[in-house]
């Protein structure tokens, strides 16, 4: 399995969406973004409030964007806020440097694409979205 399709990223989403009911967690928004960036699925669940898919689509975006899980982004922006601030300047303000966008590798270790969630605390986000990318098979990434 190499490629992203719509039913590979809804069954995707779906499966971080069954986590979130299990951990009881907030309502979310995910999206799944192929490599290049490009939004492919997003699901929001009744309840997730206005700015969710903005957010879910920015975690997972700047992860493609910068090639590391945004648990690792969140880090360097606390590191080089100039940097950050630069960056989102250039990229229209997409990258959202917390936890819950998370690389999706084939098993060669090669991006195929991205999950961000938004919704709940950061690291419920990425646990949702690491358990959806390994029940499909893939490799997650959140950028530990």
């Amino acid at each position: 399995m190499s490629t992203l399709t719509l039913t590979v990223a809804n069954r995707l989403a779906e499966h971080a969406l069954a986590t979130g009911h299990e951990l009881n967690a907030a309502p979310l928004t995910v999206a799944v973004l192929d490599s290049g960036g490009h939004l492919i699925s997003l699901q929001r669940q009744d309840g997730a409030s206005l700015l969710r898919p903005h957010v879910a689509i920015g975690k997972a975006w700047g992860a493609i964007a910068l090639g590391k899980g945004s648990r690792l982004l969140a880090t360097d922006a606390q590191q080089r806020p100039a940097f950050f601030a630069a960056l989102n300047g250039l990229g229209q303000g997409g990258v959202v440097p917390a936890p819950g966008g998370v690389l999706i590798r084939d098993q060669q270790g090669v991006v195929v694409g991205a999950v961000g969630i938004s919704g709940d605390a950061s690291d419920v986000d990425e646990r949702c979205a690491v358990s959806a990318i390994e029940a499909s098979g893939w490799v997650a990434d959140p950028g530990v």
